[in-house]
């Protein structure tokens, strides 16, 4: 067996509060994207709606991706460094997959998304009447919040308890199988 390192309390307090300033930051990109791209869709104004889709590019990807990044790192740091390990409970094993699936989704989809869309902001403020924003890019708006949110509920209520390990081959006792 295996013995974990502890983390002492001030090294984990420190982590922790890194963590959820992380998280923080992470759910506030991700409101202020969302309120963006609302005004974006929803505006009559073509200059207000090219200004706005244009700003998401300009702020909101990297530090966005650089949130979830020390989010994902502190808290493999509290993992490792506590009882609650990265796979020995439901809670923080969901936790590291939403964080590492939301991670690469920021990078590899959103992303390359978000620049297209802002490329049809430039052209909606050079006049060019065929260059309208396309509605799915609202999707990962209430997507990414819900989910972030969901593992702010786990993070509090800590539900479903340890991960079971495999089942170990039962021994065969003497006494119950029979002596000889």
């Amino acid at each position: 067996m295996t013995t974990t390192r502890k983390l002492s309390g001030r090294a984990r307090k420190a982590v922790l509060l890194v963590h959820v300033l992380s998280a923080a930051a992470w759910l506030g990109i991700d409101l202020a994207l969302g309120i963006l791209i609302v005004v974006a869709l929803s505006t009559e104004d073509i200059g207000t709606a090219g200004v706005a889709i244009q700003a998401v590019d300009l702020f909101a990807i990297w530090p966005m991706f650089g949130a979830s990044v020390v989010c994902m790192i502190s808290g493999a740091v509290l993992g490792l460094g506590s009882k609650y390990g990265l796979v020995r409970y439901w809670w923080v094993a969901i936790k590291l997959v939403l964080n590492a699936g939301m991670s690469l989704l920021i990078a590899f989809s959103l992303r390359p998304g978000v620049a297209e869309v802002a490329g049809i902001g430039r052209r909606m403020l050079a006049g060019d009447p065929a260059a309208v924003i396309p509605a799915d890019i609202l999707y990962p708006v209430v997507v990414a919040p819900t989910l972030l949110l969901f593992a702010y509920v786990l993070s509090v209520f800590k539900p479903w308890g340890r991960i079971r390990r495999s089942a170990e081959p039962v021994k065969s006792r003497r006494d119950l199988v029979g002596a000889a």
